[in-house]
């Protein structure tokens, strides 16, 4: 079964609906990970609608299993990765008129910034993952760039209206991990899962990770940090 990476971002999130210091996204990561967390995700976004560039240093002091930094391919956040050295980057693409990332990174448009990037962070011992959908075109790009992981785009599948449709996901998901481990490819996943979702995605071949923020941080909230992971857990296994 793939290892679960918890996203806090939604902590930072309730802290700067009133620009407070509360709840500290940090203590959380601390939380998350005596809980049985494998690993710690944040998204520093561009416009820092929720986690600070002060969260990801103290955050790269304090995590103890592997902390995973989502970012945008700018030379800003190209900046801050090499200065901050988490464990891996992963290239999300960003609008700030989104409320959270709509879709995967358009790599076949873009290929040789995106080998530029990879180039850059790899280079530096900062091993890269593209947040990209299940598509073949974008596979295939993703290992042009020579990035060690990709991360498929679980939204059409978690956002399915019916069984029948969600089938029909799950398939596009299981034919592009098929493609990603021929291609040399490690493979996560992320968004969107939930406790009711995510075991048939923990089920595909060659799924190393799970990244998943919002269902947890939603249940936390009512049932505490601890119980919320660890019942993610046990859903990844599928023993709820």
């Amino acid at each position: 079964m793939p290892t679960l990476g918890v996203n806090i971002d939604h902590v930072a999130t309730i802290r700067q609906a009133r620009r407070t210091v509360e709840p500290d996204p940090i203590a959380a990561a601390v939380l998350a990970e005596l809980a049985g967390a494998d690993g710690i995700t944040v998204h520093l976004r561009e416009d820092r609608r929720h986690m600070q560039d002060r969260d990801v240093r103290l955050l790269r002091q304090t995590v103890r299993t592997h902390l995973n930094l989502e970012m945008a391919a700018t030379d800003e956040m190209v900046k801050i990765a090499l200065e901050v050295c988490p464990d891996y980057v992963t290239l999300v693409p960003e609008r700030r008129e989104e409320v959270t990332t709509e879709g995967g990174l358009d790599i076949v448009g873009q290929l040789e910034r995106m080998k530029q990037v990879v180039g850059m962070l790899q280079d530096a011992g900062i091993p890269v993952s593209l947040f990209i959908d299940a598509d073949r075109d974008q596979i295939e790009a993703a290992a042009a760039t020579q990035a060690l992981f990709i991360e498929l785009h679980t939204g059409q599948y978690a956002e399915a209206k019916d069984e029948q449709s969600q089938s029909k996901e799950l398939a596009i998901l299981a034919a592009g991990c098929e493609q990603a481990l021929a291609s040399g490819l490690r493979i996560n996943a992320g968004h969107g899962l939930t406790y009711w979702n995510v075991y048939p995605v923990a089920c595909l071949n060659g799924m190393e990770e799970l990244n998943i923020g919002h269902t947890i941080i939603s249940r936390a909230v009512l049932v505490g940090m601890e119980r919320a992971i660890r019942e993610m857990k046990q859903a990844i296994r599928g023993e709820l």
